[in-house]
């Protein structure tokens, strides 16, 4: 697989770091910035976050599907994308929530999905 670039990430107002998560083992396939933030321990974390909302969605019997996840720190936003053409995979954004738009950001963060290939 050709290296995923994330790169178009860092142009959202308030960007810290970005990875794409592989959901099911944790991992990072790629990462971009991250300050103060360990993206690999957040990656891993935060699949745990995502497996956890779709257990519950399951149990509730929900017929929809996850479309972001915001975690909002005092001074943070992080926001987790599954990826709509691949479900096993997702976005995770770090942002600095005093620079940051949350509603901008989330629609650039869509945006971004849609543009991303995968060879």
């Amino acid at each position: 697989m050709a290296k995923l670039d994330l790169s178009a990430l860092s142009s959202i107002d308030g960007f810290v770091g970005a990875a794409l998560v592989d959901s099911d083992s944790g991992m990072a396939l790629a990462k971009l910035g991250g300050g103060n933030v360990d993206l690999d321990l957040a990656a891993s974390g935060n699949a745990e976050v995502v497996k956890a909302k779709r257990r519950v969605a399951s149990s509730l019997k929900l017929d929809d599907s996850i479309e972001d996840i915001l975690i909002s720190l005092s001074r943070q936003y992080h926001l987790i994308r599954p990826l709509e053409r691949n479900a096993a995979l997702f976005l995770y954004v770090v942002l600095d929530r005093a620079k940051s738009n949350l509603a901008l950001s989330r629609h650039e963060l869509k945006s971004f999905e849609q543009q991303l290939e995968f060879a």
